[in-house]
């Protein structure tokens, strides 16, 4: 008879039991898979040894997709069907594509960008699902047996649509996923694990198409999350355009090259990058179709002045993430440095003196993300070992809302708040007999809905008729570990609800969300004006509205110098409600209100004798 093996209550599975689960990076430049071995998280190699995986696919008419190294070494010789950097389209328009200065053919479609390849028109959800079945493939061959899921690092500032996009691709690649990880979270949890770390720490990603900066505080196996910022259109191949650029300037023959020339060039713009990383001097040295060779000399010097405002760029987004969390640099007790273009020397010079320390390169920068991925996985997957308690809080990086009248925004969850999360408001009607309310949900920093980002509408229907403001609907907002929303709008007194999961099928433009938290900073004291003035017009209009309402019904009871009283004020007001002059829509709606106490007394009187009337004393006691 066979003997079960059987752990005690707190102690690891038997091996026979373990889940297999991997984290994995999927990455503008490369990716990789890394998995949990004899409690020790570890990248998993592929056949040759190696733990890059090039995020390169190449399609060719009738034949699988090339995926690596194969498809990232043939890239100039067939660049229109092969696909680099795809990370960057993806929950993208074809207009956002195409402002990013890429030279694929890209189809107009709706919703999501595509790119027409010798395999058809796809899309980068199925492009970069080619990426993750190699890494699955790689994965189960290393580990022997089929996996239960994948947690997946995506950048901390990728909004819903990019999100979304990243789960159906690893579902195109037949790949469970447990939970999106954001990348600076995963890369603290490797570094906090295995340092035993504890206090503030930031976590610099400056990785080959994003930038994320994220601040967290370490204490006793609970990783939270304060504050996070980025810049979702910033990464190392933003510093080889630079060198690309300078150096076709320099070559007349250059606005002649081929596609083929073009991605030669960026190819050799980026090994020269790399090489500037160790050494003074090199040359951007690559051959034309032509036969011709072009070789333009390149220093580490000149290299770092021309980066200098691309740093500056991240550096900025820094300090706004210290400015969210309330810390000064000097409270900070690390800095984590994430992503292979952190290994540029200007990077680490510029972040060590923006916080006043060494940043921290104990870990390999490429697969630091990655190993904390696969640690989260193991515990999602239920391989707890013992002792291993840890807790991660991590938070959205745009505050989300709802429209209401005048065009405002009322926010419901503000940004940096922790998830998952649940948050819930009351709302009313603003018209009597209102039998149904339109949800409006946005995103953004701003105080008007024109300048937030749209992500959803739909509608509440079945509301009971009553009076402007007695229908009392609770909407709801919860946001899942993820980071993706849902929203529900429910009437308190029937139960009636509508819900809405917000799967957009585009996103914000690369640079929108650092544009929406500058412009939110820049323009507060605007904003807050205009705020002013939007509810005042608002105020106004229901007032109006009201006192025509009861004009029409008890107008009898005011004598003919008060109604020419209280009809000049209404005129007033309805003549200032559209003014853009705030103290006259201010003024105008206090004249209004004072000129109609009277009146809204006496209305009170009737409907109280109205009440009574015909009804004896003890039937009111």
């Amino acid at each position: 008879m066979a003997l079960l093996q059987i752990s005690e209550p707190g102690e690891s599975p038997a091996p026979h039991q373990r889940k297999l689960a991997v984290g994995i990076d999927l990455g503008t430049t490369n990716s990789l898979v890394a998995t949990v071995r004899s409690s020790v998280p570890e990248v998993l190699k592929d056949e040759e040894g190696r733990v890059l995986l090039p995020s390169a696919v190449r399609y060719l008419a009738d034949a699988p997709p090339i995926v690596g190294h194969e498809a990232l070494a043939t890239q100039a010789e067939d660049p229109a069907n092969t696909i680099v950097s795809v990370k960057r389209f993806m929950g993208r328009t074809a207009d956002e594509a195409r402002a990013s200065g890429t030279a694929y053919d890209f189809v107009d479609a709706p919703g999501m960008v595509r790119l027409r390849t010798a395999a058809g028109d796809l899309s980068p959800i199925e492009v970069s699902s080619h990426i993750l079945a190699r890494l699955k493939a790689r994965a189960e061959a290393a580990l022997g047996d089929e996996l239960v899921g994948a947690v997946i690092t995506v950048p901390a500032y990728f909004d819903d649509a990019q999100r979304q996009a990243t789960r159906d691709a690893a579902r195109l690649a037949g790949l469970n996923v447990l939970r999106l990880l954001n990348e600076p979270t995963a890369a603290a949890i490797a570094y906090g694990l295995e340092n035993a770390a504890e206090g503030v720490y930031a976590v610099y990603d400056l990785g080959g198409g994003t930038f994320d900066v994220s601040i967290l505080r370490l204490t006793k196996g609970v990783f939270e999350v304060v504050a996070t910022g980025g810049d979702t259109a910033l990464g190392g191949d933003d510093f080889d355009a630079l060198i690309a650029e300078w150096a076709a300037s320099s070559i007349p023959e250059a606005k002649d090259w081929s596609r083929h020339d073009r991605r030669a060039l960026m190819v050799a713009a980026r090994a020269a990058r790399e090489r500037l990383s160790v050494e003074a001097a090199t040359s951007v040295r690559f051959p034309l179709r032509d036969g011709t060779e072009v070789d333009v000399p390149l220093t580490r010097e000149h290299f770092e002045t021309m980066a200098a405002p691309l740093i500056e760029r991240t550096l900025a987004c820094a300090r706004r993430a210290l400015r969210d969390a309330g810390l000064k640099p000097a409270d900070v007790r690390g800095v984590v440095m994430v992503g292979g273009a952190t290994r540029m020397p200007v990077v680490r010079r510029a972040v060590g003196e923006l916080f006043g320390q060494t940043p921290l390169t104990d870990l390999d920068p490429d697969q630091v993300v990655a190993l904390g991925a696969a640690l989260q996985a193991n515990l999602l997957a239920g391989n707890r070992l013992p002792g291993e308690d840890w807790l991660l809080l991590d938070v959205i990086p745009l505050s989300l809302g709802l429209e209401t009248m005048g065009g405002l925004v009322e926010r419901i969850i503000p940004r940096n708040s922790t998830i998952p999360v649940a948050r819930a408001q009351e709302f009313t009607t603003f018209k009597d007999g209102q039998s149904a309310m339109s949800i409006h949900v946005v995103q953004g920093e701003r105080e008007l809905v024109s300048a937030c980002r749209s992500l959803a509408r739909f509608e509440l229907r079945g509301i009971p008729p009553m009076v402007a403001g007695a229908a009392r609907i609770r909407v709801t907002f919860q946001v899942d570990a993820d980071g993706l929303l849902g929203v529900t709008a429910r009437e308190q007194s029937t139960g009636v609800e509508a819900s809405v999961t917000v799967k957009p099928s585009y996103g914000l433009s690369d640079d929108e969300i650092t544009r929406m938290l500058a412009e939110s900073i820049d323009q507060a004291d605007a904003d807050a004006r205009a705020r002013m003035l939007r509810e005042q017009q608002v105020e106004a209009r229901q007032l109006v509205e009201s006192v025509r309402a009861a004009l029409a019904a008890d107008g009898d009871l005011l004598d003919e110098a008060e109604r020419r009283r209280v009809d000049a004020a209404l005129a007033q007001a309805e003549a200032a409600r559209d003014s853009d002059d705030v103290e006259a829509v201010r003024g105008a709606v206090r004249e209004l209100s004072e000129s109609t106490e009277a009146f809204a007394a006496r209305r009170m009187d009737r409907s109280i004798r109205a009440a009574l009337s015909g009804r004896k004393l003890d039937e009111l006691t």
